[in-house]
């Protein structure tokens, strides 16, 4: 019942009707996995699809000079593995849990014939895909017409909006993020990332802490996005 009342609430299941959520929930299995733990590795066999219902994961590739890229950054609720699991191919990317994470894992053979039985559920799909292809392209397009600071600001906002939590002091994100996470989100070394966060506490924009970054004056901080 636990499940079931969880599932309901993911985007991607929630234009099932109760009796379907129910018939998903008994074909979900549990998996739980450590803070950097690899889920999956891009190229492996696109068995499953992962819904997370509790910690955080990190979608990720490699440059071809073997530099780490955060594509995305998930929470609970949110699926990912979805692609190849539709066309069959390898991952098109690697899945690593930031914190403590638990996922429920739907098999290939199983969510297909979910979808076929429940028609209603692709367009959930398709939006699910459809988000991860505009967060790859606004990527492509940040790394074209943005500076460091610019990209910078633009994933330290983007993260506290979705990741982050009110306090008297600003909006704090702890996901547990290093500043390698934090330089492969923005696609720059750690130490280039280290002199623009350093650059950006001296202005009071921002308050550092250990894997954990306070957003102090946002609207200051949006103005570098240009």
């Amino acid at each position: 019942m636990e499940d079931q009342e969880f599932l309901a609430r993911v985007p991607l299941f929630n234009s099932l009707k109760p009796a379907h959520v129910a018939e998903l929930a008994a074909r979900l299995r549990a998996r739980s996995y450590r803070a950097g733990e690899v889920i999956f590795h891009q190229d492996d066999p696109g068995s499953s699809l992962h819904v997370i219902k509790s910690g955080c994961v990190k979608i990720t590739t490699n440059s071809p000079e073997g530099q780490e890229i955060i594509m995305a950054i998930l929470n609970e609720g949110e699926s990912f593995g979805e692609i190849a699991l539709l066309d069959g191919n390898p991952r098109s990317a690697n899945a690593v849990a930031i914190q403590a994470t638990q996922t429920l894992t739907l098999d290939r053979r199983d969510f297909l014939h979910i979808i076929s039985c429940h028609p209603e559920m692709v367009s959930s799909v398709l939006a699910a895909v459809a988000a991860g292809w505009r967060r790859t392209s606004h990527l492509l397009e940040d790394a074209v017409f943005l500076d460091l600071p610019g990209r910078l600001a633009k994933r330290l906002l983007e993260l506290a909006d979705k990741h982050g939590v009110r306090t008297d002091k600003g909006i704090q994100v702890d996901l547990g993020l290093t500043q390698q996470d934090l330089g492969a989100a923005v696609g720059v070394s750690r130490e280039a990332l280290n002199k623009q966060l350093s650059l950006l506490q001296e202005r009071g924009l921002v308050s550092l802490g250990k894997k954990r970054v306070t957003i102090l004056r946002p609207a200051e901080l949006r103005e570098l996005i240009h």
